[in-house]
């Protein structure tokens, strides 16, 4: 099983970090058809072959994902869009 497991430093405040992430989520939510929803400061998402997190602290932002045998075969792709947004987005 393939993992994602990147960490971003950003300085927003939580409210801004959120904000920045329903973004981040919105776009990689439609592309990769993912159901997602928020518990506290964590943005779980998951769906067949995929399941995993946005986590957010004060001054970072982590995104961790388990991917099936057929998504991992595309996790070069997936992390390049989360790096794509995470700059886009947090900076």
């Amino acid at each position: 099983m393939a993992k994602i497991d990147i960490r971003r430093k950003h300085h927003l405040s939580l409210a801004e970090a959120r904000k920045a992430v329903n973004k981040l989520a919105k776009s990689i939510a439609s592309e990769f058809d993912l159901d997602c929803g928020w518990e506290g400061n964590t943005l779980a998402f998951s769906r067949s072959g995929v399941d995993g997190h946005i986590a957010l602290e004060k001054g970072e932002v982590h995104v961790y994902a388990e991917l099936g045998f057929l998504m991992g075969v595309m996790k070069p792709m997936i992390e390049r869009e989360i790096h794509r947004h995470l700059d886009e987005q947090i900076g």
